[in-house]
């Protein structure tokens, strides 16, 4: 029982550790990119598709991470940015709507594609899938104030709008 409990304890520590490797230099990354205003020209990009989610241009960078480097990396951007006090509750909430349907996408991609999957039929249902999901409850938060924008999301809202 105890080497049951040892094995997990340091292959969670050994998981921490893997990602930690990685989210860390990321972060230094994001940092020297806002620094050199390398991440505002990202934002002007990108701003077409966080306009029409209607989430804020500093969205933009922690929706990329995810995209390309899945929940585990992503998260950790959104954590560290949301901290810093760039994110509003919208676009975490959005972001995290979006990346649950599409994250690591390349990665993923190709992953199924070695096992025979068709990768462009992948790859378009996730997104379309990721992007109507999202686009439908930008539209259903958007009235909300922040105090029930977390309600709305995690389902308890259920349209009872009072006011």
């Amino acid at each position: 029982m105890m080497d049951i409990i040892l094995d997990a304890g340091y292959g969670s520590i050994k998981s921490v550790a893997g990602i930690g490797m990685i989210v860390v230099p990321l972060m230094i990354v994001m940092q020297v990119l806002k620094d050199c205003r390398v991440l505002d020209k990202i934002a002007d990009i990108l701003r077409p598709m966080t306009e029409f989610f209607g989430m804020s241009k500093e969205a933009s960078f922690p929706l990329i991470v995810g995209l390309v480097f899945g929940l585990s990396y992503g998260a950790g951007v959104i954590v560290q940015s949301s901290k810093e006090g760039n994110l509003t509750k919208k676009d975490v909430v959005l972001m995290v709507l979006f990346l649950i349907n599409c994250h690591a996408v390349f990665e993923d991609t190709l992953i199924f594609v070695a096992v025979g999957a068709n990768g462009w039929v992948l790859l378009l249902a996730r997104t379309a899938a990721a992007v109507a999901l999202t686009y439908f409850m930008s539209k259903r938060i958007r009235n909300l104030d922040e105090n029930k924008l977390m309600e709305a999301a995690s389902g308890n809202g259920c349209g009872h709008h009072h006011g």
